[in-house]
């Protein structure tokens, strides 16, 4: 035996003796359960895209789709330039520059209501244009999970995780919503005021770091930060729909939702055991579970 080989022996056998110990000292630290995520069957929740119906303002699209039965709804929102936080629209209606070029009263009027629309809906608010305030007041009961889209790098974005806080504590909502957003460091940033006492939505680097540690055989060293994984089939070539991944996460009390595009998958995601479906084919994926 040659002494390469002799060291290549004594670092594997190192390292097990490493991972063993670690396996003993560590145990998983499961998330504190978020009584916004309990529910009794798998959850649809829906991405509204007003664009498909321009006919009717948003919140009219959002109860139209509120009375298909979703469970909740899955936002992205933005800064005004007077700092009010509006639902973003489709981004084929976004306009000219960012939105926090604009007031919300500037935007309203960019974005006035169809002349399609009837009396009633009108009267609600004519515009395409929705604060989350209103979205907030008219669902209680259905969980919303709101996205923070400004990048935490800019002046909106340095200030949306303190202003969303407030607006949470104000309407009385923390309990009945997930923050998330595709910037970790503004789920951090959101979490200093929160602590803990609001659902986390895992950004793309914690969905990265779960899986990273799922897949190394070093699991039990992983420390979540997120309540909910709303995930796609795969990152790149790694498929995340797999049932040993959602297992990994459920056992640490992570809801795991998918963020179905093509309801042709419907039947062999459910059959993975997930907590839900984010989707902007509401419809048909509720008709399913229904029929089944």
């Amino acid at each position: 035996m040659g002494r390469k080989t002799k060291v290549a022996l004594t670092v594997g056998a190192a390292s097990v003796a490493a991972w063993a110990a670690s396996k003993v000292v560590v145990k998983p630290e499961p998330r504190t359960e978020k009584k916004a995520l309990q529910f009794s069957e798998n959850a649809v929740l829906a991405e509204i895209d007003i664009a498909e119906d321009p006919s009717v303002h948003s919140l009219t699209a959002f109860t139209k789709t509120a009375d298909l039965g979703v469970h909740g709804f899955v936002v992205d929102i933005r800064l005004t330039k007077d700092e009010e936080i509006i639902i973003a629209p489709s981004s084929n209606l976004l306009p000219t520059g960012a939105i926090a070029d604009y007031t919300l009263a500037e935007l309203k009027n960019d974005y006035p209501s169809s002349p399609e629309q009837t009396e009633t809906e009108a009267d609600e608010d004519p515009s395409l244009i929705l604060p989350l305030r209103e979205l907030l007041k008219m669902f209680p009961q259905l969980l919303i999970v709101i996205s923070m889209g400004d990048s935490p790098d800019t002046y909106e974005g340095s200030l949306i995780p303190s202003k969303l806080w407030r607006l949470l504590k104000e309407m009385d909502a923390a309990e009945r919503v997930v923050v998330t957003s595709t910037f970790d460091e503004q789920i951090d940033r959101f979490n200093l005021y929160a602590q803990n006492s609001v659902a986390l939505g895992a950004g793309s680097e914690e969905i990265k770091k779960a899986y990273v540690a799922y897949t190394s055989k070093f699991g039990h060293l992983y420390r979540p930060n997120a309540d909910l994984f709303c995930l796609t089939e795969k990152i790149g070539m790694f498929p995340l729909a797999s049932e040993g991944f959602i297992q990994f996460l459920q056992q640490l009390n992570i809801a795991v939702f998918y963020e179905l595009s093509n309801t042709a998958n419907i039947e062999k995601l459910a059959k993975l055991d997930i907590d839900g479906f984010t989707t902007k084919k509401s419809k048909e994926v509720l008709e399913y579970f229904n029929e089944n």
